[in-house]
């Protein structure tokens, strides 16, 4: 058993090592058009770390304008992440456990704005929540309320593209957990509730904090379908991003300022999202 268990590990050792033991044998046609590529995705953010007003950055980032959109910034992402959970969490439930006519469909339609321009998905908000839209006529007249250049308007575009990334991610948990621990709780007599709070929830928690993660950030980062659906007032729909766009027109070191600390995000969302798609040694 020892000599079996010895095998085994010795030989899961030289898989991970495989790739980093065979990486003198690669073609040099291969490793120039890669160097090519990483400088290319490298040198940007070269760029911004090298130019950004360091000296000035705190006083930067506390004028009132930035702090009041990166105030925005931050409660509308997060709401909209909030709002993706509550509904894209079942979403991906029911794909990935209830088998339906109509599921690739369905499928496919979820992730349409994950391909979708962010500027054409914020046109079509407003086509169907505008105060002329297919929703948005019956709400204003009825209840109303208008939703376009609002900051529930900043929410929701958020959400409507950032919803994907939480039910792709949730979604590919629950396909990749065993199922039969569901239908053993089943079995026992749990009701589908207890079975969905006390078996599934647990089994696809993972998925849910790493889509929470990569929604929230791409709820922060959203631009094209805001400034289409809510505009852009400051201290009302103004995000950082948008921020970023009107400051290089008069101030670019604020600029390069606010693109620092959505840069900051990224890295620490990668950093957090690390083990769910880097095999680590």
């Amino acid at each position: 058993m020892r000599v079996f268990t010895a095998t085994r590990r010795r030989s899961r050792d030289a898989g991970r090592r495989a790739p980093h033991d065979g990486a003198g044998g690669v073609p040099v046609i291969l490793m120039a058009p890669a160097a090519i590529g990483l400088a290319f995705l490298v040198l940007p953010l070269a760029g911004l770390l090298a130019r950004a007003p360091w000296q000035t950055l705190a006083a930067r980032l506390a004028e009132p304008r930035v702090m009041e959109a990166l105030r925005l910034s931050l409660v509308t992402s997060t709401a909209a992440t909030a709002a993706c959970l509550l509904t894209g969490v079942p979403l991906a439930w029911l794909l990935a456990r209830v088998a339906f006519r109509g599921r690739r469909v369905v499928r496919a339609l979820v992730t349409v704005p994950l391909v979708l321009p962010p500027v054409v998905g914020g046109l079509a908000l407003l086509l169907a929540l505008g105060r002329g839209g297919l929703v948005g006529a019956w709400l204003d007249s009825t209840l109303g309320l208008a939703l376009p250049f609002t900051t529930a308007a900043v929410v929701l575009a958020e959400a409507f593209v950032a919803m994907p990334f939480l039910v792709v991610s949730v979604e590919g948990a629950l396909r990749s957990t065993d199922a039969r621990f569901e239908e053993a709780a089943a079995i026992l007599g749990a009701s589908r509730w207890t079975v969905f709070r006390r078996v599934t929830l647990p089994l696809m928690a993972p998925g849910i904090a790493a889509g929470a993660v990569l929604c929230w950030a791409r709820a922060l980062g959203e631009f094209g379908a805001t400034v289409t659906f809510a505009g852009s007032l400051p201290g009302r729909t103004q995000t950082m991003p948008l921020a970023v766009y009107r400051a290089l027109e008069s101030d670019p070191e604020a600029a390069m300022a606010l693109s620092l600390v959505l840069l900051l995000v990224c890295v620490a969302v990668l950093a957090c999202l690390r083990g769910r798609w880097v095999n680590v040694a």
